[in-house]
C-alpha cells in the first residue's frame, strides 16, 4: 500500500486511517500464558525505544531546519542512516538505488519472529500477525515518502517543500508509534509464551 501525493496520506489522521486502527484484531488469552510470558515479551519494546529514538532524531532535525540552524542536507543524509529505514528497505526501492537487504529487525520480524507465532496454530495470533505485516508495508511507503519529500527539500528549499516533509514526517511519527503500541500489547504474551523474542 503506497501513500499517493493527494488524499487521505496527506495528514496524520489519514495515515491512521491507513492502518486501520479500529480493525485490528485483538490476541486471544493464550493457555500457558502469564506474567512470565509477558515479561518475557516486552523485550521488543526494549527495540523499539532504539527506533523511537531515531524519530526524535529527524523531529530535531527538522526543527533545526525551521529555525535555521540546520540544512536540508542533513535530513537527507540522517534519513537513509536510521535503523528503522535500514529495517524496512529491500532492494532498489529508495530513490531507484540497489539498497540494503533487509536488515535485522525486519528480517527477525518478518522471517523469524512472525512465522514462529504463527506456527503455534492460534488463529488470533496468525490474524494479529497478517495486520502487522500489512502495516510494516504502510510504514514503509512512508518512510519512502519522507525520503522523496526531504530530497525535494534539498533541491529546492522553499516554505511549500519544508511543509511538506514536515508532514510526511508527523504521518510517519504517528504511524510509527501506533504500530509499535500495537504490537507490544497485542504480542507481548504470545513472544514470551512461543520463545519468539
Amino acid at each position: 500500500m503506497k501513500p499517493s501525493n493527494t488524499g487521505p496520506w496527506d495528514s496524520v489522521t489519514g495515515a491512521l486511517s491507513a492502518l486501520d486502527e479500529a480493525g485490528r484484531p485483538m490476541a486471544p488469552a493464550l493457555e500457558g500464558g502469564g506474567a512470565y510470558a509477558r515479561k518475557n515479551g516486552r523485550r521488543l519494546a526494549v527495540i523499539h525505544r532504539m527506533h523511537l529514538r531515531d524519530i526524535v532524531t529527524a523531529r530535531q532535525l527538522l526543527e533545526k531546519i525551521e529555525h535555521g540552524g540546520e540544512g536540508a542536507a542533513a535530513l537527507v543524509k540522517a534519513i537513509p542512516a536510521m535503523t528503522m529505514t535500514k529495517n524496512y528497505r529491500t532492494f532498489g526501492n529508495l530513490c531507484g538505488r540497489e539498497c540494503m537487504v533487509l536488515n535485522m529487525h525486519h528480517n527477525i520480524e518478518e522471517q523469524d519472529m512472525f512465522p514462529r507465532l504463527e506456527s503455534g496454530g492460534n488463529a488470533g495470533i496468525s490474524a494479529v500477525v497478517a495486520k502487522l505485516r500489512e502495516e510494516h508495508r504502510v510504514v514503509h511507503a512512508l518512510i519512502e515518502r519522507l525520503y522523496e519529500a526531504a530530497v525535494t527539500l534539498v533541491e529546492g528549499p522553499a516554505p511549500n517543500a519544508y511543509a511538506e516533509a514536515r508532514s510526511v514526517f508527523e504521518q510517519l511519527e504517528a504511524v510509527v508509534k501506533s504500530h509499535f503500541k500495537y504490537e507490544e500489547t497485542e504480542l507481548e504474551e504470545a513472544l514470551g509464551l512461543f520463545g519468539a523474542i
